[in-house]
């Protein structure tokens, strides 16, 4: 991110409220032992992107496939929830029983096909 002021940061967007005030944490450049930054909108200048996002809703609808009507996105945590008992993160799939085989395969051949 780069402010009006020329400044740069680096850091996890965790936030962004109403105002589009921009709330980075594990922030680089902006001194040391910095874990979070609120930045002010008035002043950030540009956003960069530097690693494409987690694609939440074509892994749910892959999913969906699989089970459909089964598969609730839960964008606030998110998280996909599969039989309102598997949970599907970008770490992985969390749960018991036959269906979270299935889900796991699912799961695997979607990040193999997206980091190609």
């Amino acid at each position: 991110m780069v402010t009006s002021e020329g400044k740069v940061y680096e850091g996890d967007l965790v936030g962004v409220d109403e105002k589009l005030n921009i709330i980075l944490n594990n922030v680089l450049g902006a001194g040391k032992n910095v874990y979070k930054v609120v930045l002010n909108s008035d002043f950030v200048k540009e956003i960069r992107l530097v690693e494409k996002p987690f694609d939440l809703r074509a892994l749910a609808e892959r999913l969906n496939r699989v089970f459909p009507g089964m598969v609730k996105i839960m964008e606030d945590i998110r998280s996909i929830i599969v039989m309102d008992k598997i949970k599907v993160t970008e770490q992985g799939v969390e749960g018991s029983g036959l269906a979270v085989e299935r889900v796991k395969s699912v799961f695997d051949e979607f990040m193999r096909e997206t980091k190609e």
